[in-house]
């Protein structure tokens, strides 16, 4: 069961990490900085609901941790661990207030935790307040995004035989 357990963490986490990488590659959609679909989001999200919460944050802390250095973005780290921290937490607490049917509206409070997340990091590393008036953009965006990776991820855990989405 160990290895099951692992080769499934593994092949989830090397999907996440792909998709950031590739995703990383598409210019912006906008001239908003910071905004972005955040694609690789969903396997965390499908990781969750499928194999368990213990999984899912070791696919997300390696998704961070090597999308990180494969991308060549390393200042990104703390901004990708404070989103991501403060994101899964938020998933982890209303996975168990929604059903499975609604692993949309979880991942639109994922996305706006993830906001939050970054937006902290931002502060901490500039030291500078006015950072937080970006915030409403980025929770607006945040909808959007966990809205659609949100579905992506409901749809996925359909696929996988979980009848109640």
């Amino acid at each position: 069961m160990r290895t099951r357990k692992l080769a499934e963490t593994a092949l989830l986490a090397a999907t996440a990490l792909i998709i950031y990488i590739v995703e990383a590659q598409i210019p912006s959609l906008t001239n908003i900085p910071g905004i972005k679909l955040g694609l690789s989001n969903t396997v965390t999200l499908f990781a969750m609901y499928t194999v368990g919460t213990g999984q899912a944050v070791c696919v997300l802390v390696i998704r961070v941790l090597l999308g990180t250095f494969a991308t060549g973005q390393v200042m990104s780290l703390i901004f990708s661990a404070a989103g991501g921290t403060i994101s899964f937490a938020v998933c982890a607490l209303l996975k168990r207030v929604f059903p499975i049917r609604m692993i949309w509206v979880v991942s639109i409070f994922g996305a706006i935790g993830h906001n939050i997340g970054q937006i902290a990091a931002a502060v901490l590393v500039t030291g500078t307040w006015e950072i937080i008036y970006y915030l409403p953009v980025l929770i607006i965006s945040g909808v959007f995004t966990g809205t659609f990776t949100g579905l992506a991820a409901q749809f996925a855990v359909k696929r996988m035989g979980k009848n109640d989405c």
